[in-house]
C-alpha cells in the first residue's frame, strides 16, 4: 500500500489547453480557429474549431480514453500481420 499524497488543485475548474491554428474560418472569416480534443458520441477526437461560431474545420479519431494513452492507441496504423 502506498501513501500518495495528492493535491488539491488550486484552479476551481479544470482548463483545457486549445493550440491556436493559422488561419480564417471558412463560415464567419474569423481568425479565431483552434486544435483542442473534444468527447462526442463517436468518442475522442482533435478538432480544429472557430470560436466565434463553432464551425469545425477538421475532426480526427484521438486516443480511445482520451488523456489516457495506451500501447493499442500506437498500434492504431498497424495492419494485420505486421
Amino acid at each position: 500500500m502506498s501513501n500518495h499524497v495528492f493535491m488539491r488543485p488550486e484552479e476551481a475548474f479544470p482548463v483545457q489547453e486549445k493550440e491556436p491554428v493559422p488561419g480564417s474560418c471558412p463560415k464567419c472569416d474569423a481568425k479565431s480557429l483552434f486544435r483542442y480534443p473534444v468527447l462526442s458520441e463517436g468518442g475522442w477526437f482533435l478538432v480544429v474549431k472557430c470560436q466565434k461560431c463553432l464551425h469545425c474545420t477538421e475532426r480526427n479519431h484521438w486516443n480511445r480514453l482520451g488523456h489516457i494513452v495506451l500501447a493499442t492507441d500506437t498500434l492504431r496504423g498497424m495492419k494485420k500481420g505486421d
